[in-house]
């Protein structure tokens, strides 16, 4: 082992801890070390004390023995799972291997306090690195993702983007009212240095880089998978992309539409029980056996079913829809149009997820928050009052530049970066608008690097999961047979799991191919369909 200078701080002198817990303002930059050889490797957790890095502060260095790990958090991050079937919806985790975790503070402006955490596996590390990806407005780490994410082997990271939501000021958007510098933190910032930043704490610990990063997350996670695969091409080899809301103002505008346009026209509100009685007429009339079997609609875009076939010939009943209650419901199907030109602004739900639609007068919170805090940087903006042709262009201008992706990704693909993008067809994100993306970067990516993005389509699946589809898959092992092995992810069997059992699997295919069932088949069975092409 190469010989070092000692950092000079007061506790370098300590017999080594279990838990270094550092001071909030201890900082270690006068302690840089040269890298240890490649054959070397950290004693212990505490060695890392005495790694610098610029513009942060450790605040907690600890050895977490196998099986000691209790997630602080009371909900189970699944949409962070790597193959879900130890985290698939029921409250029973695995206990974790023993990891050193590395808990520091990343302050790049004086406005940013950026909490990260690196865990590192203490036997068995694959060689191999995970970003763990956020969920709605972030403010939180996401632990149960991390501790999935060790014990599969990866050295893992996930972080706050800067800023606690436990906190009222930290809570929803409110963190970017006048803090333009946290709102960069939350754009892209806080994910790149996290990356960086668990890319030299993973050299300094083993003794050499991890061999390959990927990225995985769904929702926001989605949205910042993406980010970084468009402004740090190199920062990852493969991204798992779930439902990411892109472009995130038109995404936020349609979770808007419906709430804004019942508010405006009482006339169009519409009941639960009125949208539970379209949902049946959509499953009865579209729903392939299968999924009037399982609960879902097999191919949503492939319904013609309209609306106005429910139309009340006579009398308002609980078995027909009003004309307004037609009329509403197609409006939600369209999603919110740009006044000035006609143009969809982003469409809305697919069909067959007539369950999860809303009209009752009220703003969807998160998508409020975009644009109060956000965009127009006041507390007291009235959603009533937008308008839909100039808000729209003015919010769009101001986060575009930091939330938007466009279609071109051609620097991740010829670094060798594989893009792996799912969504259900249950999600109120209508999976039309994400493979309308889809085709544009492949139109954008040219021929030769086509065959480095896929798109997965999961019908009966909710926003990320859930729902009554199979939607448990194993994300980290299909990027990595990609990435690793050169296997592009045309199928992968997916699982339904209730009490913690399997009780059905199913392909899902590579868009625009769909499963269909062979006829005879059992089935909650896989082997029972086949990836076709529709017509």
């Amino acid at each position: 082992m190469p010989s070092v200078n000692r950092c000079p701080l007061p506790f370098a002198k300590l017999p080594r801890p279990h838990v270094v817990t550092l001071a909030a303002g201890a900082v270690l930059a006068a302690c840089a070390l040269p890298l240890l050889s490649s054959g070397a490797h950290a004693d212990d957790c505490a060695d890392l004390v005495h790694f610098a890095l610029p513009d942060a502060t450790y605040t907690k260095i600890e050895t977490v023995e196998a099986g000691a790990w209790h997630s602080p958090q009371t909900h189970l991050t699944r949409i962070m799972t790597s193959s879900g079937m130890n985290l698939a919806g029921h409250p029973v985790q695995a206990p974790n291997p023993a990891f050193c975790r590395v808990a520091v503070t990343l302050h790049p402006t004086s406005d940013s306090l950026i909490r990260t955490e690196i865990w590192l596996p203490l036997r068995g590390w694959n060689g191999k690195f995970l970003g763990v990806g956020n969920f709605g407005w972030a403010g939180s780490l996401m632990y149960d993702g991390m501790v999935t994410g060790v014990g599969e082997g990866y050295a893992v990271a996930s972080t706050d983007t800067g800023h606690d939501s436990s906190t009222p000021e930290g809570e929803g958007g409110r963190f970017t009212l006048g803090h333009p510098e946290k709102l960069i933190d939350y754009a892209y910032r806080a994910d790149h240095l996290m990356t960086v930043t668990a890319r030299q704490i993973i050299r300094r610990f083993y003794g050499k880089a991890a061999s390959h990063a990927y990225w995985i997350g769904c929702s926001l996670g989605g949205l910042e998978g993406l980010i970084e695969a468009r402004r740090y091409p190199e920062d990852y080899d493969g991204i798992v992309v779930g439902a990411p809301p892109n472009p995130i103002v038109n995404f936020n505008a349609e979770q808007l539409w419906a709430g804004w346009m019942s508010y405006h026209d009482p006339a169009l509100r519409v009941s639960r029980q009125k949208f539970q009685l379209l949902n049946n007429a959509v499953m009865a009339a579209c729903a392939s056996p299968v999924g009037k079997k399982q609960g879902f609609l097999d191919e949503p875009d492939r319904c013609g079913f309209e609306p106005r076939q429910l139309l009340c010939k006579g009398q308002d009943t609980s078995g027909c829809l009003t004309d307004n209650e037609v009329k509403s419901v197609e409006q939600i199907y369209r999603g919110p149009i740009n006044p000035e030109t006609g143009r969809v602004i982003f469409p809305g739900p697919a069909k067959g997820s007539e369950d999860g639609f809303s009209a009752d007068g009220k703003a969807f919170p998160v998508a409020l928050d975009l644009f109060k805090y956000a965009a127009f940087q006041n507390p007291d903006w009235n959603w009533t009052t937008l308008n839909w042709d100039t808000d729209i262009a003015t919010a769009t201008r101001r986060l575009g530049p930091l939330l938007h992706v466009d279609d071109n990704l051609t620097p991740f693909f010829r670094h060798g970066g594989r893009l792996l993008m799912y969504i259900g067809w249950n999600d109120g994100h209508n999976p039309e608008q994400l493979a309308s993306y889809y085709q544009s970067v492949m139109r954008h990516a040219g021929p030769t690097d086509r065959n480095s993005v896929r798109l997965i389509t999961i019908p009966g699946m909710g926003h990320c999961y859930g729902g009554t589809g199979c939607d448990t898959f194993s994300k980290l092992g299909a990027i990595d047979d990609w990435v690793v092995r050169g296997q592009s992810p045309e199928t992968i069997i997916a699982s339904r799991i209730s009490d913690g059992k399997v009780v059905r699997t199913r392909p899902l295919c590579a868009w625009p191919k769909v499963a269909r069932h062979d006829g005879h088949g059992d089935m909650d069975q896989a082997s029972s369909f086949a990836c076709v092409m529709p017509q």
